[in-house]
C-alpha cells in the first residue's frame, strides 16, 4: 500500500502572487459583496459556501489547495509525506509539523493544542458538526510537543489530507472555545460571530446576514501582509446587484457566484469597471431528492429522520423526473460558457466522472412510459399520477436567485407533462444555505420534497466529499440539524464501498470507486445532477493579486490583494 502522491506540493505559503504592496494596511480598504449573505463566522455550524469562505479570511487549515489544486502547507513547515517522513509507512498516521512563531490574532501562540481542541470540538458526541466526514476514521490526535500534531487513523488511510485540510477544516482557538463544546456550540454566539484567527484579518463587527467589518491582523505571520487595512464584506442582495456594483458602478471590488445568464454579464462587463473570472471544478447544480417524509403532521425526528417518503424512493418516479429535464436548455438559458450538461455527482477532476450515464437528451415520452410500465398512472383524471393512492405532487424549494427561479419554472413545466404536480417555494439565499438549528428553512432541514442548489469540495479528491452520502451523516435534532448528507440517503453497501476508498491507494483504483459511489447516488434516488457549473465572479480593475481558486476558498489568497495604482 502507498500513499496518495498526486496533488502534493511544497509551495512556501502565501507566496503564490506577486508582491506589491509597501506595508500592511497601506491600500486602505477593500469591500467585498456576497449576494448570500454569511450568517455565521463558522464552517463547523454550516455547511453553506458563504460562511466557509467568509470565516476562511480569518481562521485558518494547517493545509490548502492552491489554484492547480496543489496541496500547500499554510501553517505547517511542509505537508507530510511517506517519502518526508510524515506519513508512516503503514499509512496509519500523518505527523503535522507546524510553522513556529505563528501568533492568533490577539497575540497568543498557535499551538498544536488548538489542533487537538479543534478536532475534539467537531466529533463531540453531543454536538453536531457540518464537517465531520473530514474526521472520518481518524482514532485520535496527539501533541507530542506545541508544534506536532499526530493524527492516528484507525487503519491505513492513503489520503490522510482530510482533517486540517482546506477551507472547510480550520482550526478554530482552544481558550476561545472550550467552553462552547457539545450541544453549546451554536449557543456561543460571540464566538461564532467572531472568531479569534490566524489569518489576514479579524472582525471587528458581524452583523449575521448583513456585513462583517474586519480590519487586518497586526499578528499576521507575513510581513508586510495584508495590503488592506480593513475589508467591508457586504451580504445580501442578489447577484445582479452584486455584479453590477462591481462592474458597472465600481461601488465593491468583488463580487462572488455572480449566477447570471451569460447575456447579462457580457453586459454589465460593459461598465468598464470591473472583470470577470470563471474556472471549473467540481461545482454542481442538483435537484436533491428528500428519502424522508416531509410532512407536517409528523415530529421533527419523524419528518426528516425516520419515515420513508410516500413516493420519491420509487426508481421509476425519480428516473422519470430525471428524464423529463432539458439540460442543455437549463445551461444555454442559465450559464453559457459557464456551465456543462453533468449526470454526476461528482464530475471532476476528469479521474473521478463517470460515464455511466446519458442525460442529455429530454425524453418526455420514455418518462411517461416508464411511469405508465410501473403502474404510476392518473387514476381520477385531474392530470397527476398516484402511486398507491398518493397523487405525485412535489414542494421544490431552492435559494431565492433569478436563474434557479428560471429553473423552477421550466422543470415545473416540464413535470407537468409527465403527470407530476408542482408547488414552486423559493428562500432567501442567506437564510437557505444558513446553519441556524431553529429555522425550518435551511436546506439542511430539508421541509420539501425537492431541494436545488449546487455546492463543491476543497481539493481534488473526492473521498470526504463522497462519505456525505454515508448513514450517520444525515442532519438530525440530535446533531443540531448539521450534516451534509441532506437527502438523508441510506445504503449499507454505499457505506461499505467508501470504508473500502478510504483504504485504497492505488489511484486508478480509488478513480473507480469513486466512480461507482457516484452511480450509486445517482442510481439509487440521492440526487438528480443537472448542470457541471464553472464559478463565475468578478473582481475591480483595481484590485490585483486576484487568483480564482475552484479547489479551496475563493478568499484562499486574500492576504495577496492590493490595490492597483
Amino acid at each position: 500500500m502507498k500513499l496518495i502522491p498526486a496533488l502534493i506540493g511544497v509551495a512556501a505559503s502565501l507566496a503564490l502572487a506577486p508582491v506589491a504592496m509597501a506595508e500592511r494596511g497601506s491600500d486602505g480598504e477593500v469591500r467585498i459583496i456576497y449576494w448570500q449573505a454569511p450568517s455565521i463566522l463558522s464552517p463547523y455550524l454550516s455547511g453553506g459556501t458563504k460562511d466557509v469562505e467568509s470565516a476562511s479570511m480569518i481562521i485558518e487549515p494547517l493545509a490548502r489547495y492552491d489554484e492547480k489544486g496543489t496541496l500547500t502547507p499554510w501553517l505547517v513547515e511542509e505537508i507530510p509525506t511517506t517519502a518526508n517522513g510524515g506519513v508512516s509507512e503503514d499509512l496509519t498516521q500523518i505527523t503535522w509539523k507546524i510553522a513556529p512563531g505563528i501568533l492568533w490574532s490577539d497575540g497568543t501562540p498557535f499551538t498544536s493544542a488548538d489542533v487537538k481542541f479543534t478536532y475534539e470540538y467537531c466529533t463531540h458526541p453531543e454536538g453536531g458538526c457540518a464537517q465531520l466526514t473530514k474526521f472520518e476514521g481518524v482514532a485520535s490526535v496527539e501533541t507530542p510537543d506545541d508544534l506536532t500534531v499526530v493524527v492516528t487513523f484507525s487503519g491505513p488511510t492513503p489520503n490522510p489530507y482530510g482533517p486540517f485540510v482546506g477551507g472547510e477544516s480550520p482550526i478554530i482557538q482552544q481558550a476561545q472555545f472550550e467552553d462552547c463544546m457539545g450541544a453549546k456550540a451554536p449557543e456561543c454566539t460571540e464566538q461564532n460571530f467572531g472568531p479569534i484567527g490566524t489569518g489576514p484579518f479579524k472582525v471587528v463587527e458581524f452583523r449575521p446576514n448583513d456585513v462583517i467589518t474586519m480590519e487586518a491582523n497586526e499578528n499576521f505571520r507575513v510581513e508586510g501582509k495584508p495590503a488592506f487595512a480593513s475589508v467591508t464584506f457586504k451580504g445580501g442582495g442578489d447577484a445582479t446587484a452584486a455584479g453590477r456594483a462591481v462592474m458597472e458602478t465600481g461601488e465593491f471590488d468583488y463580487a462572488w457566484n455572480l449566477q447570471l445568464a451569460p447575456d447579462v454579464i457580457a453586459q454589465m462587463q460593459k461598465g468598464g469597471k470591473g472583470t470577470p473570472i470563471a474556472g471549473f471544478g467540481p461545482l454542481v447544480e442538483r435537484l436533491m431528492l428528500n428519502n424522508t417524509n416531509p410532512d407536517p403532521g409528523l415530529g421533527a425526528d419523524e419528518r426528516s429522520v425516520v419515515k420513508p417518503h410516500p413516493f420519491l424512493g420509487d426508481p421509476a418516479i425519480y428516473k422519470a423526473l430525471s428524464m423529463a429535464i432539458d439540460r442543455p436548455l437549463l445551461v444555454e438559458i442559465g450559464y453559457g460558457q459557464a456551465g456543462k450538461v453533468t449526470c454526476n455527482w461528482v464530475p471532476a477532476p476528469e479521474a473521478f466522472s463517470s460515464d455511466t450515464f446519458d442525460c442529455s437528451t429530454q425524453d418526455i415520452a420514455g418518462a411517461n412510459a416508464l411511469l405508465d410500465d410501473a403502474g404510476i398512472v392518473d387514476t381520477d383524471g385531474d392530470g397527476i399520477r398516484e402511486k398507491d393512492g398518493v397523487p405525485l405532487s412535489i414542494l421544490y424549494q431552492t435559494s431565492t436567485n433569478a436563474v434557479r427561479q428560471d429553473f423552477q419554472a421550466l422543470i415545473k413545466q416540464w413535470w407537468s407533462e409527465i403527470g407530476v404536480e408542482t408547488e414552486l417555494r423559493n428562500i432567501n439565499a442567506s437564510v437557505f444555505f444558513g446553519g441556524d438549528p431553529g429555522s425550518p428553512d435551511t436546506f439542511q432541514k430539508f421541509y420539501a420534497d425537492v431541494q436545488m442548489y449546487a455546492n463543491t469540495f476543497n481539493g481534488t479528491d473526492p473521498q470526504s466529499y463522497l462519505g456525505n452520502g454515508l448513514c450517520d451523516k444525515a442532519p438530525r435534532p440530535a446533531t443540531q440539524w448539521q450534516g451534509e448528507n441532506i437527502s438523508r440517503f441510506c445504503m449499507e453497501e454505499y457505506d461499505e464501498l467508501h470504508a473500502e476508498l478510504t483504504r485504497t491507494a492505488d489511484l486508478g483504483e480509488r478513480a473507480s470507486i469513486a466512480r461507482a459511489l457516484n452511480d450509486m447516488t445517482v442510481e439509487n434516488g440521492m440526487l438528480i445532477p443537472l448542470v457541471h457549473r464553472g464559478r463565475l465572479s468578478a473582481h475591480s480593475n483595481t484590485l490585483g493579486g486576484v487568483i480564482l481558486n475552484v479547489w479551496d476558498s475563493e478568499l484562499w489568497n486574500v492576504a495577496d490583494w492590493y490595490r492597483i495604482k
